[in-house]
């Protein structure tokens, strides 16, 4: 990384902690505080790409914790989106990363920085928080920072049988050369980049995907396929992931048929499909197999008024699609 000095900004916590408001300048920090968390190193502009949100005005919306010595050790970011619901847009932002060193946890660092990061999008004109926390951190969202919860994702996973080349590229360390070799094939079927959002035409309030959107959601590789009258938007990793389908209903096994072929071909052993249980793709794909419990959906109103029950999303609305 570039820089680690000791933030210029002094207000701190408990008397350790420097605490700076997240900004494209601190994105270094944030690649550093992930790879020692995670031991895992990004593409270099994964994160100037995830949290610049200038299509909603508001960027890098989060805030970095560092130690006495000036490293960062923990932070807490959002990324503004828009939420129509009734015909009405409504600023939101997804509550994304979570991160605390191993050294400094149970410190009370995440409340922290959740709580000022809340207050920050109170002031940016942030009306609603909504966030996918799993099982071990939903009671701490809930008790501690005042989340409710609004719903859930379940998983269907369907095998596919057919030559495991997915499997085989991550065996022999061949992964690059079987991501050029998806992306290639896709070329020619894909007619767009991702698709509006399906719950908004089942009668729910849900992420506004406009072309800003849809262009700002390229720091992931993903696809976009027409198979008869439905559009299909996934990602290819341990299978193919399904983020969201429109246009399915009177095409279904149209539409899963043709999915198979696609996986059969990308050499894609299984098919992955995380629906929320309010939509009609969950009950269609019952037809499948048995679903088990995924993601919860949670959310922090800030002054929306938008009831929970009216709300709902899709996996291609979660960060990590």
């Amino acid at each position: 990384m570039q820089t680690l000095k000791a933030p210029t900004d002094r207000k701190t916590f408990d008397g350790k902690y420097r605490i700076e408001r997240f900004n494209v300048d601190k994105l270094s920090c944030l690649s550093y505080l992930h790879m020692a968390i995670y031991g895992k190193l990004l593409p270099q502009d994964y994160f100037l790409k995830k949290y610049n949100t200038a299509f909603t005005v508001v960027t890098y919306t989060g805030f970095l914790a560092y130690d006495d010595k000036g490293l960062p050790v923990a932070f807490y970011g959002v990324i503004p989106c828009f939420i129509e619901h009734q015909g009405k847009l409504v600023l939101a932002a997804q509550s994304a990363d979570t991160m605390t060193h191993a050294d400094h946890r149970q410190k009370g660092l995440f409340v922290e920085l959740a709580k000022r990061t809340y207050a920050l999008c109170k002031k940016e004109g942030i009306r609603l928080i909504f966030g996918f926390p799993n099982q071990n951190s939903l009671p701490g969202f809930i008790n501690r920072l005042g989340w409710q919860e609004a719903g859930a994702l379940q998983r269907f996973t369907i095998p596919v049988k057919g030559l495991p080349l997915e499997k085989a590229a991550g065996k022999l360390k061949l992964k690059g050369l079987y991501t050029a070799y998806c992306k290639t094939a896709m070329r020619r079927r894909q007619p767009k980049n991702g698709i509006p959002n399906s719950v908004l035409a089942e009668g729910y309030g849900g992420v506004y995907r406009d072309a800003e959107f849809l262009a700002y959601k390229n720091y992931s590789d993903t696809y976009t396929l027409q198979i008869g009258h439905a559009l299909v938007w996934f990602k290819i990793q341990n299978g193919l992931i399904v983020g969201d389908m429109s246009g399915y209903a009177d095409n279904f096994e149209t539409v899963m048929s043709g999915l198979q072929k696609l996986c059969r071909t990308l050499g894609l052993s299984q098919m992955q499909f995380q629906v929320n249980t309010k939509s009609k793709l969950h009950s269609l794909l019952r037809a499948y197999g048995e679903p088990i419990p995924s993601f919860v959906i949670a959310i922090k109103d800030l002054g929306s008024g938008i009831p929970p029950e009216k709300l709902t999303f899709t996996f291609a609305d979660i960060d990590i699609f």
